[in-house]
């Protein structure tokens, strides 16, 4: 049972991370539930304080994983078209052939939206760096959140083995 839920726990680590770079998935959540199934674990005991804290870290990037691209598009006059381009670009760039295509696809998804919304390619691309940069920002802090909370995860892993083992 320990090694199951063991397992499970690293899965939903794992997942974590690659809900950083996948809009689809949300990370931090994932990552806080890998966590919590962590302390489920019989033999390991509950630590509120420690699962507290995680979730109060959890729900706020959450939240503001949700409001920084928004605030990019908008700071470099963007609409919702632009946001949904870069995001669908994304989503392209992880499984594009060609290198830097998680980089270049953003890019040209938020422009792309941008123009349809839009009537100039200056102003486009503008909004378009604007979204870029808001879903490079999110996705970054995202990752580092995600990948501290699999640090911790390993670490409370280290401190409890002879118990799971």
């Amino acid at each position: 049972m320990e090694i199951l839920l063991l397992v499970v726990a690293g899965l939903f680590m794992i997942l974590g991370i690659l809900g950083s770079f996948l809009p689809v998935l949300p990370g931090v959540p994932l990552s806080w539930i890998g966590l919590l199934i962590f302390y489920l674990i019989p033999g390991v005991g509950i630590n509120y304080l420690f699962l507290g804290i995680t979730l109060a870290v959890a729900i706020l990037f959450y939240v503001l994983n949700l409001i920084i691209p928004a605030m990019g598009t908008k700071k470099f006059g963007g609409s919702r078209k632009g946001m949904i381009g870069a995001t669908i670009g994304l989503i392209i760039g992880i499984f594009a052939p060609f290198p830097f295509a998680i980089l270049i696809c953003p890019f040209i998804g938020a422009f792309i939206g941008e123009i349809l919304n839009k009537s100039t390619s200056k102003v486009a691309g503008k909004a378009a760096f604007g979204s870029f940069l808001g879903l490079l920002a999110s996705s970054f802090m995202e990752f580092v959140v995600t990948f501290a909370f699999l640090i911790l995860f390993l670490y409370q892993f280290w401190s409890y083995k002879d118990i799971i083992f």
